[in-house]
Formats: structure tokens, sequence, C-alpha cells
């Protein structure tokens, strides 16, 4: 299982907000490539680049920070947030994303997400699968669908999706332990690389991840807040 720490960025800067409640913002660094080289440090390879404000202002925003990072590590990075046109997503390839995630999009504009999917491939291409209360939430999370969480992904899926992260919004920054129940369900009903996001709460709750399948664990105030450290990170995928 890939473990892929999260950097949230806002004015450039790493945060992490509670619920995607923007008035909950809390800046733990002013420089997000300091953050990834430290991530790089303890053996971590792979990381989740949001542009928050991108996804608030519903195009790329931070694509500085984006490119710094992969000019300045070797991390594998997804990138998200504000992805609406070909030409947002050419730009993230460009800064060096080596996937991008596309979700609001996927709601909204279904029609140029398949588009997308046999441009770049279904390697390159992740479906940004967020819910509350099972119903899938666009724009920075501001915004609810009608659309099930199942159905969603389901419909993807046969339009050749192969990769999902999931966060459940309710437990996103929360350090309440993951959704476990939820992740199960989607294991269970669809054939996607599940990614969890939201609510890891400590090294327990990576390890319950991986016992039930995912092929990866979000992970980002449990880091901040130092309630799993780097060199348990590290343990675990070099035991993995």
């Amino acid at each position: 299982m890939k473990i892929i720490p999260a950097i949230d960025i806002i004015d450039g800067k790493c945060v992490r907000l509670s619920k995607g409640d923007y008035n909950t913002k809390k800046i733990y660094n002013e420089d997000p490539v300091e953050v990834a080289k430290e991530f790089e440090s303890f053996g971590i390879r792979f990381l989740h680049l949001v542009d928050l404000d991108g996804a608030k202002s519903k195009h790329i925003v931070n694509q500085k920070v984006l490119e710094n990072i992969a000019n300045s590590t070797s991390l594998h990075i997804d990138f998200g947030g504000g992805l609406k046109s070909q030409q947002d997503i050419e730009t993230a390839f460009n800064s060096g994303a080596k996937q991008i995630t596309l979700g609001s999009i996927a709601v909204q504009n279904p029609e140029f997400c398949v588009e997308m999917i046999q441009k770049y491939g279904s390697e390159k291409v992740i479906l940004g699968a967020d819910c509350e209360n099972r119903k899938i939430k666009t724009s920075g999370w501001q915004e609810e669908s009608d659309k099930d969480i199942i159905d969603f992904i389901l419909e993807y899926q046969n339009k050749g999706i192969c990769q999902t992260i999931c966060t459940d919004i309710s437990k996103d920054g929360m350090l309440e332990g993951p959704s476990t129940g939820l992740y199960i369900e989607i294991l269970y009903k669809t054939t996607t690389q599940l990614s969890a996001s939201g609510g890891i709460s400590g090294i327990k709750d990576v390890y319950k991840m991986k016992d039930i399948g995912c092929a990866g664990t979000i992970i980002g105030k449990a880091i901040y807040e130092g309630k799993i450290s780097l060199l348990q990170l590290q343990n675990f995928i070099e035991n993995a």
C-alpha cells in the first residue's frame, strides 16, 4: 500500500482545513518544498498535492508550488484542485505532476473527463470521489451533487478509470479515524484501486487501511499534528 502524504496549498503555503471549511485554515509551513523534502528524506515516494485556491477559483493557481516541489524532489506527485480545462491539465503535467486528480469536473462535465482519460490514459488520471453523507461534493466541497458515491465510481469505472481517491468529508481533518465501512463497501462493489483519504488519526489506521485492501492511504493532519511520525511511516514502508 502506498503511503501518500498530503500537502494542501493556499497562498503558496502548506495548510490544513477541517471538513473542507476554508474558515478553519491552519498554516503549518510557509514553504511546501521544505515539507516535501522532509517527506522524501524518510523514504516516502508519493505526494498528494492539492491546490485549494484552484479548487475555489475553478482554475489552476498554485502551479509554481507544484513546479518547485517537482524540481526539488523525486516525489511522484498527483495534483488536484481547479483542473477544469485541458490547458489546466497540461499546465499541471508540464509543471511536474505525474498524475492528476479530476473531481468537480467529473461531475460537471463527464464528456470532458472521458476525453482526458482517453488522451492521457487511466494510469495518469485519478478520479476524485469526495463525499458527505454518500453524496459527491464539488467546487472545493462547497457544492453538493445528487450523485451517490458508489454509482459515481461505477460510472467512471465503465469509462476507463481504474484509480480513485475517496474522502469522506465528515472525517477530513478531524483525527477521529477513517470511514472504514465506506471504504470496504467501495472495495467490495467496485474494482477501483482505492486510496483512502480523511480521518487518519494514528499509525493503527494506516494498518487498518492496508488490511481492508486499499491501494494507498493519504495522510494529512495526522502528520502535521504529530499523531503519526515520519519515522513510523518509514518503518511501515520498509516492512511492507
